[in-house]
């Protein structure tokens, strides 16, 4: 091979990455990398829609089950530290890495240099110990290691605390930040801690470094990206029957199971359940979480089977409404971006199934040869054929308060749509009905005294 690529899958959820992945696997000896947030995870394969051990057996996967399910912690960071070392040895051995998404913030960490990277570590494990902080009370520790006992500690922290911490330290960041991000705060507290700068100019120095709102450049020029695209109709239906799919698989028994191991060391524990960290962010969990608690004799009454249906309804739900948000992400952070270094993006029908081959395995093996061979494929990129609008990154915009709804909006976009809200206007109302009420309740004083 002349020119080893970086070869990515894309697509919504349903759409066939993982069959196209394997598929190029197998054709060209590649390797794939899975990166999905979610499947890193050990067990649960129904939830995570996890390639069963045949598909695996067909070709060498990579990334898949390498995390406890109840490890919490796992970061973007890692991911990225673990897999790198894998394609630059694939690379090195003239193999096809074959880049399966999934989630997109661990594409890109893979793609673009866009996240720091900590100088005292090589590859970021999810065992690693906690470093030692016995000293912190010494005179002479940093302010950025003093922080970290603050962080160790944040899990009794209210959302208000941690943010009033990250206004101190880096307040440029705190602007981007909605206060109820508990997420991201704790993330920008961790960069002060590790680094002992702030996370807005690490940021600064990288977006410089990569001339673009959203960070550094490519880390390999010799990347193509493959977009499977789907008819949304056709999508939504495939989807619905895809959450059908994983029920008669064993979805429900896959969760209780899991659910109730959970609980039991929840207990032990005495921690209150958290659907917004590790494998519980997956998409199911929430939607059953009021079955899931459900005592056994009540999931078999009527009130058990109306929140099993409702669990349903909202699972397809939520699937459909994610699809569209992998959707909006590839056309507003690689088509449409003109600050960035995009690797070219070919787009691949698969609206019909019975049409795949001619559709997307073969043409997507007429782009992989030509590259192999060090030529333009025939199929022109996507973003080279559309009319690019440029897109800013909602992250570099800063917060705006509402004193009338006491609510706080991140960025210029969100914030004109609450100005022209219905509920803004409808509270501005009444506030002012309220005020004049006021005036004229005073001046009836007023003229009484007088």
């Amino acid at each position: 091979m002349s020119r080893v690529p970086i070869l990515t899958i894309l697509g919504s959820t349903g759409s066939g990455k993982s069959r196209l992945g394997i598929e190029l696997a197998r054709k060209f000896s590649g390797e794939i990398i899975s990166a999905d947030s979610m499947q890193v995870y050990k067990g649960l394969d129904i939830i995570t829609a996890k390639v069963t051990k045949e598909e695996q057996a067909m070709a060498p996967h990579h990334m898949l089950d390498i995390v406890d399910p109840l490890y919490l912690d796992f970061t973007v960071m890692q991911f990225r530290d673990m897999t790198l070392p894998i394609i630059n040895d694939l690379l090195a051995r003239g193999k096809i890495p074959v880049v399966v998404g999934g989630t997109n913030y661990y594409i890109e960490s893979l793609l673009w240099n866009i996240l720091i990277s900590d100088p005292q570590t090589s590859v970021a494990r999810p065992d690693s110990p906690s470093p030692e902080t016995s000293d912190v009370e010494r005179e002479d520790v940093s302010p950025a290691k003093k922080m970290k006992v603050e962080l160790d500690r944040r899990t009794t922290q209210s959302n208000e605390e941690l943010f009033q911490k990250l206004t101190n330290v880096d307040p440029d960041m705190a602007k981007r930040l909605h206060p109820n991000n508990r997420r991201k705060v704790i993330r920008s507290l961790e960069v002060f801690e590790q680094y002992g700068v702030t996370h807005s100019e690490l940021l600064k120095t990288q977006r410089t470094a990569g001339a673009s709102g959203l960070g550094g450049p490519l880390r390999h020029p010799n990347s193509i990206i493959l977009w499977l695209r789907c008819e949304r109709k056709v999508l939504d239906q495939r989807l619905d029957s895809r959450v059908d799919g994983m029920l008669d698989a064993g979805l429900m028994e896959e969760l209780l199971d899991f659910h109730q191991r959970y609980n039991q060391q929840r207990i032990e524990s005495s921690e209150a359940p958290d659907y917004t960290r590790g494998i519980f962010q997956s998409i199911g969990f929430k939607e059953f979480h009021d079955y899931l608690v459900l005592p056994e004799e009540e999931k078999r009454e009527k009130k058990g089977e109306q929140l099993l249906e409702r669990g349903i309804d909202e699972l397809k739900l939520a699937t459909k409404r994610y699809a569209k948000r992998q959707e909006k992400w590839i056309m507003n952070r690689l088509i449409r971006r003109t600050d960035r270094q995009v690797p070219p993006v070919y787009a691949l029908d698969c609206t019909n199934l019975k049409e795949w081959n001619s559709s997307v395995y073969e043409p997507a093996v007429a782009i992989v040869e030509a590259v192999l061979r060090g030529e333009k494929p025939e199929q022109k990129p996507l973003n080279e054929s559309v009319d690019n609008v440029k897109v800013t990154d909602s992250s570099n915009e800063e917060s705006h308060y509402c004193d009338i709804c006491e609510r706080i909006f991140v960025g210029d976009h969100q914030w004109n749509i609450h100005l022209q809200s219905s509920k803004h206007k409808r509270v501005l109302r009444r506030k002012k009905m309220l005020e004049e009420r006021e005036a004229i309740e005073k001046d009836a004083i007023i003229k009484k005294i007088e």
